[in-house]
């Protein structure tokens, strides 16, 4: 039997799998409460913004996945745009050839609360209160500290005492960050919290017209006025600039979270369904395209537990990638379906050599000439320290950030993935009247016009959150996802390939040994590449690893159990049973149901 660290759990009633304990067993209440997998899914997300401020918050950002029984997959979109004074020639005034990594100008428009209320509106059934419970709860009355939280807080402690106060009088006492495991309170943000609510409470109306009434006082009420005038005040950036943010009261006004159609592809008799174009989604239906191309030749590259497996998985990762670089993004028009057909991904599969490949090797779907950023392809030679999928925060308050994940299933077959971002504690100054900090998305943009990924104000950041659902015979039955920056589609493909192609369970496909290569743009401040590149834990066999140097991988050996932080929940349609596994790795993600 495969050795797994926790039974895949099964049941009938719910299931949830987040990346914090907390939030799914928040989630879970709310299903025994009566609610769906939406109401739960917005419980948890609120949770997870409270209990792991490093990597969400209320001021960051929201991509989600939703199917039922009978009901077609829809993708929620609360990725915030880049704001009306967010231009080119204003990073270029304050000298700028990069958007920074940290501090107000990094800022998108936040969209994850008003996503997560848009989905309550229209999918969940419970009201704002009923909701929001547990996570006023854990602001208001405390939550134990995550050590993870704590060593973010130390690790950024002379930034905050020195630029950012308002920071500091959050985090820092005599100079002295929190200590992990001590119980922990935001009451500005839970103060918040019950201001939304009474104004949602106040609006005489149905339901739907309450939620109305929360979004339209976070976009249009006092939480949009206290942004707008805290933004504009000039704070250091992580270059050392000291400049006030562009983000306007009108800039959230004119936000709303929509709904979406998702990018698809078929694999291994199951509908994959992806974030559009304007994320990094497609990208892993195109390299789940190009193993099945190749597959015909040899089914070994459809095993991640192989040489010939990982050496295709990682090629193939190059080459999607590269794409991303070049045709994903929202300030031009994608050209998703070239990129997705058939033809293409062979053509691009065949690429795929014998020995790793070093460069960046966009394609031309559709015979479209690519276009990469002259500053992505001047850091080729620039190397940067591996990610292992935590936040990397410089004491200058740079971050390559991370992320949270969240999956649902309820009895009834309704199902949610979703990946709350960004608002990390560590991104932006504390809002001190609100309790959250701004995000720092915008990061993702270049300031050189004529890119798909271009800085252009209204148009939102090419985001790394890319939560995944997954259909057969028209019917959702597996959501999962993971945190991880530009490494959560990759660690994402070995969990389908494991489980979709070669039959693992759940667990069973979490638990084994993952790997990524950083062998392309990263999205995150410098936007650095390591040629060749391959993170792997170092238990994976050790034969594999010798055979992958030998064709030419440099390989990063990553401790044991340090790779991808994946959630998952399923349900069989035929039988009604649902599943769910999640993540040992850091001691943090759990499932629970029943």
């Amino acid at each position: 039997m495969t050795f797994t660290t926790r039974p895949t759990l099964t049941g009938t009633f719910g299931m949830v799998s987040s990346t914090h304990w907390l939030a799914s067993s928040s989630a879970m209440r709310i299903l025994e409460l009566g609610g769906n997998a939406y109401d739960a899914g917005v419980a948890a997300g609120f949770v997870l913004q409270v209990v792991e401020p490093h990597l969400n918050g209320p001021g960051g950002d929201l991509p989600a996945i939703i199917a039922g029984p009978g009901r077609a997959p829809r993708v929620l979109c609360g990725q915030g745009p880049a704001p009306a004074g967010a231009t080119p020639e204003h990073f270029a005034d304050l000298g700028m050839s990069m958007v920074p990594g940290s501090g107000p100008l990094a800022a998108a428009v936040p969209g994850a609360v008003e996503a997560w209320m848009l989905l309550l509106r229209d999918y969940g059934t419970m009201t704002p209160r009923q909701v929001l419970e547990p996570a006023l709860g854990y602001a208001r009355d405390g939550h134990p500290l995550l050590g993870a939280v704590a060593a973010t807080v130390e690790r950024v402690s002379d930034l905050f005492a020195t630029h950012w106060p308002t920071s500091a009088k959050a985090w820092l006492a005599d100079g002295q960050g929190p200590d992990a495991g001590q119980l922990w309170r935001n009451e500005a943000w839970a103060a918040t919290l019950e201001r939304l609510i009474v104004a949602s409470e106040a609006v005489d109306g149905s339901r739907e017209e309450q939620i109305d009434g929360f979004r339209a006082e976070w976009s249009r009420g006092f939480v949009a006025q206290a942004i707008a005038d805290f933004a504009t005040r000039p704070f250091r950036h992580n270059g050392g600039e000291v400049a006030p943010g562009v983000i306007t009261a009108d800039d959230l006004a004119s936000f709303a979270a929509t709904w979406e159609e998702p990018a698809t592809l078929e694999f291994a008799g199951h509908t994959i369904a992806k974030t559009g174009g304007w994320g990094q989604g497609p990208a892993l239906l195109q390299v789940l395209g190009m193993l099945d191309s190749l597959s015909d030749q040899d089914p070994g590259v459809l095993d991640p537990d192989s040489a010939v497996g990982l050496h295709a998985i990682n090629e193939a990762w190059k080459l999607a990638m590269a794409d991303r670089e070049a045709w994903l993004g929202d300030s031009a028009e994608v050209p998703l379906e070239a990129l997705l057909g058939q033809d293409y991904l062979a053509q691009r599969a065949g690429l795929i050599g014998e020995r790793a490949d070093l460069g960046v090797r966009p394609g031309q779907p559709g015979g479209a000439a690519p276009r990469i950023a002259e500053l992505a392809l001047a850091e080729v030679e620039h190397s940067v320290d591996a990610t292992v999928g935590e936040p990397t925060v410089r004491r200058d308050g740079a971050t390559r950030g991370d992320t949270c994940h969240v999956d649902v299933v309820d009895r009834w077959g309704n199902m949610i993935s979703a990946t709350p971002s960004g608002g990390w504690l560590q991104s932006s100054p504390m809002i001190p009247e609100l309790g959250f900090p701004l995000g720092s998305r915008l990061q993702m943009m270049w300031l050189e016009q004529g890119l798909v990924s271009s800085l252009v104000p209204g148009k939102r950041p090419r985001t790394t959150l890319t939560p995944t659902l997954v259909l057969r015979d028209g019917q959702p039955v597996l959501a999962c996802g993971s945190p991880g920056g530009d490494q959560q589609d990759q660690w994402q493909s070995l969990f389908l390939l494991r489980h979709l192609a070669g039959g693992a369970t759940l667990q069973e496909a979490i638990d084994a040994p993952m790997s990524h290569t950083t062998s392309f743009p990263g999205s995150f401040y410098p936007r650095g590449i390591e040629p060749g590149v391959v993170v792997a834990e170092d238990r994976i066999d050790g034969q594999v690893l010798a055979d992958l140097e030998a064709q030419g991988h440099l390989l990063q050996l990553s401790g044991a159990w340090t790779l991808g932080r994946m959630c998952a929940v399923a349900r069989d349609p035929h039988t009604g049973i649902i599943s769910a596994g999640a993540n040992p790795r850091g001691m943090q993600g759990y499932a629970v149901g029943r």
